[in-house]
């Protein structure tokens, strides 16, 4: 019985702590008109304060998670904690933008240490795979609370504080988990033959950054033969090759890409890139249909939002069962499948509120979005082996960072490409501006006025929903596609002993949880520090 409490305690920790860093992913977005205010910063300033954290975080989730197979990854979630914590303070207090945009990248180094070392650690806690499905699905069930909870959170503080109280509240948290974690958490290794190879963790860090860095440059509006776009992009794609080329070569490689040869690992990461390329561009795009078209406020907007939140959490709540039901291949395809729908279903929304449809729509996709990404990443974790946890935990989060922002990149560029206004009577100088969104349409058109600037509204707004209908088919289509290729996953859930953790040699008197994995000769085969 203590084993049990022990490692549902863990679990426990391990959820806090990912609560604090999805929250922190989304609390700063109803800031930003305050701290705007208050700094003064430019729109490419204003842009790095946003996109710093992701991109940060993105890049160094590879180093961070093969750190934490090698020196441990208590370690490094206890570091990543200190981290967050001192930048959490710097981004509170910050005095001008430079020092927010630095604060943020830091948050970003913190984030990126916490994230996998949380997946790792419930890896190795729970050994066997029924526990670890359950364990897996009120992890994700809490990452999607945070997503949601931030901006309501975000907005309290602001409201009744300021901006900078967005970053300070996690100072009081960090101090707490950093207590909490090291007297709770297991301390677990992975393989750490031979040096580490730090060249190939900052090629690989760097080829990532340019990678999510020119996709995020393509999504946010800049053309497609800007050189900011492909430069980072092809850069960053020709570190990643060569550090694929390194890896294979080396005796003790820092990541292991053998694990990508493994059709069920393969496939799931590529669930993983599939479902948020086709979800988050889809998102961004649903929240502007919603305050331009509809005119909802804000927070009208969230609220239509929380049944998908609540879809997700149910299905991550229900994610353990219904995989053990009817194993990975049917649960993704079919996760995928519904998830199609709910997004083809949304075709029937136009310029009037339909809320039963959209809250139908909006269940329906949450639920299914979740039990891909349950499946998905409960198979990749199963199929790696138990010392590559950290490993397999970075590339499940990199995945996810990068379907995000290639997402946004490939949906917006649909709907650029679908959204051309036109309405007589307005010059070409309004039009183009008028033709860069829906929001520049509307000012074009008040400053107009009169009748040019009722049909500029009546044209924008039509085109919004036809751009937004293409995008949904394209959306559709994606998934349609991750259906397909989750076919190649295990058709059952193969529930048997993890050969790492059989391999674990267990001193009677500590519990299993806190044994690190397969010491290589010549180590210690003590827990913890």
């Amino acid at each position: 019985m203590t084993r049990q409490v022990n490692r549902w305690t863990i679990l426990l920790v391990l959820c806090v702590s990912l609560l604090i860093v999805a929250l922190d992913a989304t609390v700063l977005h109803v800031a930003v008109p305050a701290l705007t205010e208050d700094l003064r910063p430019g729109a490419q300033q204003l842009l790095w304060i946003v996109d710093a954290y992701p991109l940060v975080a993105a890049s160094l989730l590879i180093l961070f998670g093969t750190l934490g197979d090698r020196i441990g990854r208590r370690r490094v979630l206890l570091m990543g904690y200190g981290l967050f914590a001192a930048a959490s303070g710097l981004a509170a207090f910050a005095p001008d933008p430079q020092v927010l945009i630095g604060a943020r990248a830091l948050l970003g180094a913190g984030g990126a240490m916490i994230m996998p070392a949380t997946l790792s650690i419930l890896r190795q806690v729970f050994p066997d795979r029924r526990e670890r499905a359950t364990a897996i699905g009120i992890w994700s069930a809490v990452a999607a609370v945070g997503a949601a909870v931030g901006p309501v959170l975000g907005g309290f503080l602001v409201e009744h504080f300021w901006w900078g109280s967005v970053f300070l509240v996690n100072i009081p948290l960090m101090a707490v988990m950093l207590v909490v974690a090291r007297v709770l958490l297991p301390e677990s290794r992975g393989g750490a033959d031979g040096p580490w190879d730090v060249t190939g963790a900052l090629a690989a860090a760097l080829g990532v950054f340019g990678c999510v860095f020119g996709v995020k440059r393509l999504g946010g509006g800049a053309g497609a033969l800007d050189a900011m776009v492909w430069l980072p992009l092809l850069a960053g794609a020709a570190l990643l090759v060569w550090f694929v080329r390194r890896q294979r070569r080396r005796p003790h490689p820092l990541l292991d890409v053998r694990m990508f040869a493994n059709a069920a690992f393969s496939t799931s990461v590529a669930c993983i890139v599939v479902a948020m390329l086709a979800l988050v561009g889809l998102e961004l795009i649903a929240v502007q249909y919603l305050q331009l078209v509809l005119g909802l406020s804000p927070f009208q907007t969230g609220l239509r939002l929380l049944p998908l939140t609540f879809a997700a959490m149910a299905a991550g709540l229900a994610g353990s069962r219904l995989l053990r039901r009817y194993g990975p291949r049917r649960m993704v395809s079919a996760g995928f499948v519904l998830t199609a729908l709910a997004v083809l279903s949304l075709t029937a929304m136009g310029q009037r509120d339909r809320p039963g449809l959209l809250t139908t729509a909006f269940v329906l996709l949450g639920f299914g979005l979740e039990t891909t990404l349950f499946g998905a990443y409960e198979s990749m974790l199963n199929e790696a082996p138990a010392r590559r946890a950290g490993s397999a935990a970075a590339i499940g989060e990199t995945s996810y960072q990068l379907g995000a922002g290639m997402g946004i990149a490939l949906l917006g560029s649909v709907m650029n490409a679908a959204y051309t206004p036109s309405a007589a009577g307005v010059g070409s100088a309004d039009r183009a501006a008028a033709d860069r969104s829906l929001g520049e349409a509307y000012t074009v058109a008040d400053r107009i006025g009169g009748a040019p600037g009722a049909a500029l509204r009546h044209a924008a707004r039509q085109s919004f929903v036809s751009g937004l209908h293409l995008t949904l088919v394209v959306s559709a289509a994606l998934l349609l596609a991750g259906a397909c290729a989750a076919l190649r996953l295990p058709r059952v859930m193969v529930c048997v002993p993890c050969e790492d953790t059989q391999e674990t040699a267990a001193p009677a008197a500590l519990p299993r949880p806190a044994l690190r994995e397969a010491a290589p000769a010549g180590r210690s085969g003590r827990a913890g520090d």
